[in-house]
């Protein structure tokens, strides 16, 4: 057992796996009462020592356990859902230095689920391969964490919508003030994340509050072109207040009296009657001045080193859980990719997409197709155009994808969303739902090694090249130089260029990045 003394009180971490871990650290106060949706706050000071052996409440959702293919968690209790859940946790291979790369886990699960206690996000496998720091974090989610009242309510409950954001730059700010006595430099922080924790990081790097918090982003599977605009942060709230029949001119007291599982509940209810996915950072002005790639372009992100790259077939995860797609005609086919939501008419894209697929092919279905199309519309294409965005400053930004294929259920869902994680974590042997997910077998194992190396390669230096991807250079749009992480790795200058290229036509360019 080892004892830090932190800014607000000692905490008590236990050796795991050769690491010291120490969970359920608060790094916020409860936000609850009048704070509901108020910026994060310091936490209370304590007397005594904190024991961290186990870990703490998670942030409200409706869904608190992972399900179906992503079911990880082998015989364990259901999880404390509470408001008072800003708390992190540390794995570190000693308490002795302040010299060690220090790198915070930003959970997904679409602004609505997850926690950073999942079992695939231990951290004690990455910090001991690497000497490093980890850290993963919980922040509020979905109607608690991402609801701007502000514009509804004239100001009268100030929520912007990036509460959940400022939470993880508040538990930032308590990793540069507190880390180096869990053996951390907080002079080089990586973030890094998935999903929604990897559009967090792509937020991050144009939010306000955050800048000079970290130094090097690895954005996976989300970029920094997910963002609500004021007009749809406000859409939001007002089929929120009305859903809970409260009327924005009234007494707004009974958002703080109702309970925090009635406000989820209802918020999920009303994002699934809305067309996009309504929880997430908000361009407000201020806190996010603009998309946080037009941020980016203008400079916001110069100081920090940066890799990001998807998987290959992202939405291959989605589609099994839409059995709707499943034997998608060709009029089903033109219908989703015509005008909606704003987007362009893709049409015309998607048969060019479907004329490449299929050459030489003639089992490539139309479900497959439009899920092709989207894993590059939502993952791929916004990622490159972050890695553009930076080569065009003079910056340096390096590009990954992900091509090792789960062998769940023969393969359907080919290298699909999440399928990085196990990898980036050396989790994926973790247990028997990890082995069947991700894979165990001994090219399994050595690919986990691989993608920690490049990872830890990343945090330590800025660099992700290592010696089995040695000839991996910052991408640019000459070589488009980027590392394929398959079986085995490698890399290969503009993978799947031929449907890169359709998206160079501007009347489609808006679709990027949209959900």
């Amino acid at each position: 057992m080892t004892q830090v003394e932190t800014a607000y009180g000692s905490v008590e971490g236990f050796e795991q796996d050769g690491v010291i871990a120490f969970k359920h650290i608060p790094f916020a106060a409860a936000p609850t009462g009048e704070d509901r949706w108020s910026e994060p706050k310091p936490p209370p000071a304590w007397t005594g020592v904190r024991r961290g052996d186990e870990f703490g409440p998670i942030s409200w959702q409706v869904v608190a356990t992972e399900q179906g293919v992503l079911s990880f968690a082998e015989d364990a209790a259901p999880p404390v859902l509470d408001e008072d859940c800003l708390s992190l946790n540390v794995w570190t291979p000693s308490t002795e230095g302040s010299s060690r790369p220090v790198m915070v886990w930003i959970h997904g699960g679409a602004f609505v689920t997850g926690s950073g206690s999942s079992p695939i996000y231990d951290g004690s496998i990455l910090s001991r391969r690497g000497d490093v720091v980890v850290v993963t974090i919980n922040y509020r989610l979905g109607a608690l964490g991402f609801l701007n009242l502000n514009e509804v309510t004239g100001g009268r409950i100030p929520s912007t919508g990036n509460e959940g954001l400022l939470d993880q730059a508040f538990a930032l700010a308590w990793v540069r003030d507190n880390i180096s006595r869990f053996g951390g430099n907080p002079g080089n922080v990586t973030i890094f994340g998935e999903s929604a924790g990897g559009m967090s990081v792509g937020a991050l790097l144009a939010l306000r509050e955050a800048k000079g918090l970290f130094h090097k982003a690895i954005p996976q599977s989300g970029a920094a072109h997910t963002a609500n605009t004021v007009a749809q942060s406000i859409e939001v709230a007002s089929e929120l207040l009305t859903a809970l029949e409260i009327s924005p001119n009234s007494n707004l007291n009974k958002l703080y009296e109702l309970s925090a599982e009635e406000i989820t509940r209802v918020g999920a209810e009303v994002s699934a009657k809305l067309p996009w996915m309504c929880y997430e950072p908000c361009i407000d002005g201020t806190q996010i001045p603009a998309r946080p790639i037009d941020c980016v372009a203008n400079g916001s992100a110069d100081d920090v080193a940066i890799l990001v790259g998807c998987t290959r077939d992202e939405w291959f995860l989605f589609g099994v859980m839409d059995p709707s797609i499943q034997n998608m005609t060709q009029e089903d086919f033109d219908r989703r990719l015509s005008l909606r939501n704003g987007r362009p008419d893709l049409r015309a894209l998607g048969h060019s997409y479907r004329e490449i697929l299929a050459r030489g092919d003639d089992s490539v279905s139309f479900a497959d197709v439009w899920q092709t199309i989207e894993s590059d519309r939502a993952f791929r294409l916004p990622g490159i155009v972050l890695a553009e965005t930076m080569n065009a400053r003079g910056k340096s930004a390096y590009q990954y994808l992900f091509t090792v294929e789960s062998p769940v259920s023969g393969g359907i869902l080919k290298s699909c969303h999440a399928i990085d994680i196990g990898y980036v974590f050396g989790t994926n042997n973790l247990n028997e739902g990890t082995r069947r997910f991700f894979g165990a077998e001994r090219e399994h194992i050595e690919l986990a090694e691989t993608t920690m190396d490049v990872w830890l390669a990343f945090a330590r230096s800025g660099n992700p090249a290592t010696d089995k991807l040695s000839n991996w250079s910052p991408y640019n749009k000459e070589s488009r130089s980027t590392a394929i992480f398959g079986l085995p790795a490698s890399v290969e200058n503009a993978p799947l260029e031929e449907l890169r290229v359709l998206w160079d036509d501007q009347s489609v360019q808006s679709a990027i990045g949209s959900l």
